[in-house]
């Protein structure tokens, strides 16, 4: 059964028509917001009129843009081809289900003016980074516009309608130039001059430039540009340093002797030393006043020559030189006195450790163990203090298990080798129930949260826990257990969880009484064609 609006699978419910239709040379691209009626969810569905043929180019690069993992783009979740002129009757349109993002679109809020520069360098960053993770793929994304570009809630930007119809690298380096000069500058009524920091309007004119030379190279190399820190006020400090260094050389130039020719050195030889400038005499009109020299301030040229008394050196015998003695002989006795400090308190130091430790050893202890000794003291000192670890439940034979089904709460009806499932209790571990193989994420497509097997007992009993073998290591699990077949995650208690490897034991804390056993499978492993799990062999384990 089919939408009569669209001729989309039953699946997709549309609800209203978002978006200026999309024009491509086969023909016409139109976006609905519809229902996911299976999984519940929003989703944005583009149908290309006409099928077939027509729509080929375009579900390539939709199949393409199916392996990406990006916030900044937009997921693609589903894609047909249809069938040539049979678009309105079941799976007859082609179209395109991208993941739908909720927020305010870039267009919406550059209305109200520019963006703060912190929020342009991150919102570009983050959407040049997607594109160039989509370019390494080999996909030229397109559609790089203000009404497509949605700020998320939760401050991470997302591009809707991945892929367009058409695209080329360059026409994306382009597109996002002029998306980096529309936040400088805003639309509409709140636009303004371009405005804002050097690097941004210059990097903005060099992704939109056309000229050999002068462009970006690649998406890639305007993410890098974006994350660097940005050089606040580069351009006045750099004409500042310029004006400074130019002053300076002008003023070496100044302070240059002129007629003088540089002396050149030969190696070992000490510069000379310039000449002193003549004094000049403070005044020639003879001796200044002390109020003119202020203060006790005197005129040296006052004082009179003393020719007649020259100096000289002092004989041996004199009472200064005397003094001079016994100052050398205060001086060595200070410096012995100073070595026996600094020795002394040390030594001082450990010998009355020594002597408490010896004290607390003799007193303490022998009181300790007295009253070990005495029947009905107090517990020992040397008793553990913290709380007693209890232990593991002990484990018991193996428990049999009577059946096993695919527990998939959050799957779309799509059986997961539910005809495998007794292959994980066979006691053979070479033989194994997988997953579906998953493609965009190791978290299941990023289309539910996980899909498990669940083991019937019987009945109830006591149990310890369970050993999981998988022939393909890496696999996340959380091990539920329950009194009775629930429908919902919700109905099994967690017990244990880990990372299988070829055998991997989950004991768990506490013993549990429980009929049914849930292993609930978290994460997939890497394998050659996308994301899935392996169980070979599953034992639930009794307590003892």
């Amino acid at each position: 059964m089919a939408s009569t609006t669209t001729g989309l699978p039953d699946r997709y419910r549309p609800i209203d028509r978002i978006g200026p239709d999309e024009t491509t040379p086969t023909g016409v691209i139109q976006c609905w917001r519809a229902k996911d009626r299976v999984l519940n969810r929003d989703v944005a569905v583009r149908v290309h009129t006409p099928a077939g043929p027509a729509a080929h180019a375009w579900i390539t690069r939709a199949l393409t843009a199916g392996g990406l993992a990006t916030p900044a783009l937009a997921m693609v979740y589903d894609a047909s081809e249809g069938r040539a002129g049979d678009d309105t009757s079941p799976g007859g349109a082609a179209y395109v289900v991208n993941e739908w993002i909720d927020g305010e679109t870039l267009a919406d809020r550059l209305r109200s003016g520019p963006l703060p520069e912190r929020e342009v360098r991150l919102v570009l960053r983050r959407l040049a980074e997607g594109v160039a993770e989509a370019h390494r793929a080999g996909l030229a994304v397109g559609g790089l516009s203000l009404d497509n570009v949605v700020l998320r809630p939760n401050g991470l930007v997302g591009l809707r309608a991945v892929p367009a119809a058409a695209g080329t690298f360059d026409g994306d380096v382009t597109a996002l130039g002029e998306l980096l000069e529309a936040c400088l500058t805003g639309i509409g009524a709140g636009a303004q001059k371009p405005s804002g920091p050097s690097d941004l309007v210059a990097l903005a004119r060099r992704a939109r430039s056309a000229e050999p030379g002068q462009g970006l190279s690649s998406v890639a190399a305007m993410a890098a540009l974006l994350a660097e820190r940005p050089r606040t006020g580069s351009g006045q400090s750099g004409a500042g340093r310029t004006e400074d260094a130019d002053g300076w050389r002008r003023r070496a130039r100044r302070s240059e002797p002129d007629g003088e020719a540089p002396v050149r050195l030969e190696p070992g030889t000490l510069p000379p030393v310039p000449p002193l400038p003549p004094v000049r005499p403070v005044t020639t009109s003879g001796p200044l006043p002390a109020g003119a020299l202020g203060g006790d301030t005197i005129d040296a040229s006052a004082i009179p020559d003393r020719d007649d008394e020259p100096f000289g050196m002092l004989p041996a015998d004199t009472p200064d030189a005397g003094a001079d003695a016994d100052y050398e002989a205060d001086d060595e006795d200070g410096a012995r006195r100073h070595r026996l400090v600094v020795v002394g308190l040390p030594l001082l130091a450990l010998a009355v450790v020594i002597a408490l430790a010896f004290w607390f050893g003799s007193s303490v202890l022998s009181v300790t163990g007295s009253v070990d000794d005495t029947q009905g003291s107090l517990p020992s000192s040397a008793a553990p203090s913290g709380p007693t670890q209890e232990p593991e439940p002990a484990a018991g034979p193996t428990a049999t298990i009577a059946s096993a089904e695919v527990f998939d709460p959050f799957g779309d009806g799509e059986p997961e080798n539910d005809d495998d499932v007794p292959l994980s209790f066979d006691g053979d571990p070479a033989t194994s129930w997988s997953t579906l193989v998953y493609r965009g994420s190791p978290a299941f497509g990023n289309l539910k949260p996980g899909v498990g097997i669940l083991y019937d007992l019987g009945d109830s009993q006591p149990l310890s826990g369970v050993t999981i073998s998988s022939p393909v290591p890496g696999a996340t699990v959380e091990v539920r257990t329950g009194e009775g077949a629930g429908q919902a995650l919700e109905d099994f208690e967690p017990a244990a969880d880990g990372t299988l490897g070829e055998s991997t034991e989950l004991t768990f804390g506490d013993e549990v009484t429980a009929r049914y056993v849930l292993v609930w499978v978290t994460g997939l492993v890497d394998v050659s064609d996308g994301f899935s799990a392996q169980i070979g062999e599953v034992e639930v384990r009794t307590a003892g």
